[in-house]
């Protein structure tokens, strides 16, 4: 289901290219030079502020298929200050701006072994990317290290084809990436703010680092996406149930990494947590505009409000109403509240243009806070 052409089938005018350090621009017949052809290039180090071109195309048409990347040094300044920029067709604006963890699934600054349709991680160490990306006229794809830590080796595999006979119907693919630190109470997160255009929303990744000190162990995961399309304002057409709902499991969420949807980091003891949703065989398309949130809502069980009433915290329902925990039996023992927590996020869509009219990634140092 996810081949794009019969294997047995020969296309015409196609050609298959790797940018690698060994090869960086990809020409014929051009790699493995350095040191006589024996490995001579196989990474590069990436200074603080420096900047690299990964793979470019001019003038031709193509297919990026697959994205590998392994880095030596990866914890939070380097997965959250490494930036990935994609550009379409000669494009000004990156369609693709993000932080290479987040960009492959790897939420949080922390590392962990998975496998989905459209990501891999096997072991943990490395980064995997299947997600077709076409162009007509050419591509570039760079990073560039915005943290102040000397990087001692990228390495990276880009396999695209080139020659390929696009249509005029094509989309472009993009991503953005969004971080709030803490969320507003009442105010819904935005895994995607407004694009304008035609398209095909294909999901999203997204961490959570649930406010421990605030709530406790209580569940933060109530709150419910909502996904608007071609002209809904107050209310989405498209509205889930729940947050472990939307990734296809319920009551709770433990690890666990599915083609379509996982959970693959749920660190009970930090409340840390990573997950994704993508939707392959669902899809979602849009025509005018679309926006994609989630609530942030979270419930209390009776040891919550055992501690909610230790600590007389303050909570407001989702009635709105203030919360009154100094005579807990007069609660029942599970309630909604409002709740603000540190949420990050990589949404993914295609787009009938190779720019998008989204905000820029925020500066590295509110990446990594």
């Amino acid at each position: 289901m996810f081949i794009n052409e019969p294997l047995f089938k020969m296309p015409e005018g196609m050609e298959t290219r790797w940018a690698s350090p060994e090869n960086p621009r990809a020409e014929k017949g051009k790699g493995g030079m350095a040191n006589r052809g024996r490995k001579g290039a196989a990474c590069f180090p990436l200074e603080p502020g420096e900047s690299r071109i990964l793979a470019q195309e001019e003038g031709v048409s193509g297919t990026v298929r697959r994205i590998w990347v392994t880095i030596s040094e990866r914890n939070i300044t380097t997965l959250r200050g490494l930036r990935l920029d994609f550009y379409w067709d000669g494009a000004q604006k990156p369609a693709v701006s993000a932080p290479i963890g987040d960009f492959f699934g790897q939420g949080l600054g922390r590392m962990a072994a998975f496998q989905s349709a459209l990501f891999t991680s096997p072991e943990g160490r490395s980064f995997n990317c299947y997600i077709p990306m076409p162009f007509k006229k050419g591509m570039k794809i760079t990073v560039t290290n915005e943290s102040q830590e000397r990087l001692s080796a990228f390495f990276y595999d880009i396999d695209y084809t080139i020659g390929d006979k696009h249509g005029d119907d094509i989309l472009y693919f993009h991503a953005y990436y969004n971080r709030e630190n803490p969320t507003k109470e009442c105010a819904d997160y935005t895994i995607l703010p407004k694009v304008s255009g035609r398209g095909r929303y294909l999901g999203c990744n997204i961490g959570v680092i649930a406010n421990k000190a605030l709530y406790y162990n209580t569940w933060w995961g109530e709150g419910e996406v909502k996904v608007y399309l071609d002209g809904d304002e107050e209310y989405p057409t498209l509205c889930g149930t729940g947050t472990e709902d939307y990734i296809g499991t319920g009551w709770g969420q433990g690890r666990y990494d599915h083609l379509f949807q996982g959970c693959h980091v749920a660190d009970w003891d930090n409340l840390q947590y990573c997950f994704y949703r993508y939707h392959v065989l669902d899809p979602i398309y849009f025509y005018r505009d679309i926006r994609v949130t989630i609530q942030q809502i979270g419930c209390w069980d009776p040891e919550g409000k055992k501690n909610f009433q230790k600590s007389n915290t303050a909570l407001q329902a989702t009635s709105g109403e203030l919360i009154d925990f100094a005579n807990p039996d007069e609660l029942p023992p599970y309630g909604l509240f409002e709740r603000h927590d540190d949420w990050s996020s990589c949404a993914y869509f295609y787009l009938d243009a190779p720019e998008n009219d989204l905000p820029p990634l925020p500066p590295v140092s509110e990446r990594i806070k």
